[in-house]
């Protein structure tokens, strides 16, 4: 299977506090921070699995946040420890962990608010 996206990034308010935040919450799911950069005022971190990362953030003006992106858990529990962890850093309750029946039966997720708002997911679609 092929991904049909290379990479997403959001601007961020306060980067040290969203870097924080997302090295944390997605640390539950594996990702790790692979990229911590500074060009000129512009200061980016890309976040991923292997040597690729797949999702950046970087600072910038107060946001919206209006985007959604959602991360694959490898199971459940990877799920639930992202929402109790991102929770733990400063992200705002938009949908406890639980199954989503209207998306598909085995469709487990957990949504959070980041620090700028996003509306960010985990999700298994196993049944683990």
């Amino acid at each position: 299977m092929s991904a049909v996206i290379d990479h997403v990034g959001l601007k961020v308010a306060d980067f040290e506090r969203s870097k924080a935040f997302y090295q944390a919450a997605l640390g539950t799911l594996g990702i790790e921070l692979l990229a911590d950069m500074t060009f000129g005022r512009d200061r980016i971190a890309g976040f991923g699995k292997g040597q690729h990362p797949t999702f950046w953030i970087s600072n910038g003006k107060e946001s919206r946040g209006d985007t959604h992106v959602a991360f694959v858990a490898a199971s459940r529990a990877e799920v639930n420890a992202f929402f109790s962890v991102a929770l733990s850093m400063g992200g705002r309750d938009n949908g406890a962990p639980g199954l989503r029946a209207q998306y598909h039966p085995n469709y487990y997720g957990a949504f959070v608010f980041d620090p700028d708002g996003h509306n960010i997911e985990a999700v298994c679609h196993g049944t683990e």
